[in-house]
């Protein structure tokens, strides 16, 4: 066969390696998921195709939302857990977090929080409690996404509230 048809059939395999790489490689059950996925750059192929190739993950893409012109939220359920991801504008993990369970009573959030009558700057993920008839819900567990890090930062929970425009919670949590 012709020197040609090997090149070619050298990088048809290399293209077919590099498209099947979608951030996923490194993470394994019982490990340290977020160091596995921080770095990671992620794939634009379809969901189904990521999640297939990685059913011994128990991968699920849960959605996401834009946080800046830059940075994208994504969640995704890994080994059993939600796991949040932040994302640069080049498909980067640059931080990750093992999010905790989140239903109806504990509903898990996204958007603007407050503390007594001000207005906590920035974007919030939290896991709220569920109070019948209140508009806004106390945070159980809370991060700040540091737009400019590109990170997580675990906040305190004390009178932050927010309100129920922002649950992400499949049930609602209403």
């Amino acid at each position: 066969m012709s020197k040609n048809f090997y090149c070619m059939l050298v990088l048809f395999f290399m293209s077919v390696e590099a498209h099947a790489l979608d951030g996923f490689e490194k993470v394994q059950c019982g490990s340290d998921i977020p160091k596995a996925l921080i770095g990671q750059r992620t794939s634009d192929e379809p969901v189904a195709a990521i999640e297939g190739r990685h059913a011994a993950l128990g991968l699920k893409n849960l959605g996401g939302s834009e946080i800046s012109d830059r940075l994208f939220s994504a969640s995704w359920q890994i080994c059993g857990n939600e796991y949040a991801l932040i994302l640069d504008d080049h498909s980067v993990v640059r931080d990750a977090l093992q999010f905790p369970a989140h239903s109806r009573s504990a509903p898990g959030f996204m958007g603007s929080c407050q503390v007594g009558e001000k207005k906590v700057p920035g974007t919030i993920i939290a896991v709220l409690k569920n109070e019948t008839g209140a508009e806004l819900l106390a945070a159980e567990a809370a991060w700040k996404i540091d737009e400019k890090s590109a990170k997580f930062v675990k906040m305190a929970t004390d009178g932050l509230r927010c309100p129920r425009d922002g649950i992400f919670s499949v049930d609602g949590g209403k």
